[in-house]
């Protein structure tokens, strides 16, 4: 996302429309910025009093899920449900692929344990 005009600029043309009574055109000229740019920053200012730049928010999405500590406890009563029923049974509307990612995010898996196996079979029927 581009960078936004720094607010003194934006002093500066606006303070020259108003109080110096140069034409749009003219400041678009003189400041190399486009007349589009300058007809948004006045309709902000008489929208909201000021012509400050929005505050720049990255991409991304509304999580879910919030309370990983909520989460966890659901995750432990749950464990043995498919991610569809656990997607079922979470408080919000949220889908299976979401709890996939939530469950990975706290490092929660359902692959079951290797455990060294003891052999059953005895010493004495090894040999025969």
């Amino acid at each position: 996302m581009p960078k936004p005009y720094s607010y003194d600029l934006r002093q500066k043309v606006i303070q020259a429309i108003e109080l110096d009574g140069l034409k749009k055109s003219e400041a678009s000229l003189l400041f190399n910025i486009s007349r589009n740019t300058i007809d948004l920053w006045l309709k902000r200012q008489a929208e909201t009093g000021d012509f400050r730049a929005l505050p720049n928010q990255p991409p991304g999405n509304d999580h879910k899920i919030t309370d990983w500590d909520k989460f966890r406890e659901f995750a432990q009563r749950h464990g043995d449900k498919t991610q569809a029923e656990m997607a079922e049974l979470w408080d919000d509307q949220i889908s299976d692929r979401t709890i996939s990612r939530a469950l990975k995010k706290i490092d929660f898996t359902r692959k079951k344990r290797h455990m060294a196996t003891v052999s059953v079979m005895k010493i004495s029927d090894r040999r025969s």
